[in-house]
């Protein structure tokens, strides 16, 4: 049986850890502004 090969960097970085970390970290600094520009719009359209 072969070993499983990691995806990491050469300075030693796995990516694959990096990736699953990431993913449970919330949202990203473009869902949030995306997430506030469409709260903002959404408030501008109510009080008009």
């Amino acid at each position: 049986m072969k070993p499983i090969r990691k995806n990491i960097t050469v300075v030693g970085t796995d990516i694959d850890e990096v990736k699953r970390l990431n993913s449970q970290s919330g949202l990203s600094y473009n869902e949030v502004k995306q997430l506030l520009a469409e709260k903002y719009v959404m408030n501008k359209q109510q009080k008009e």
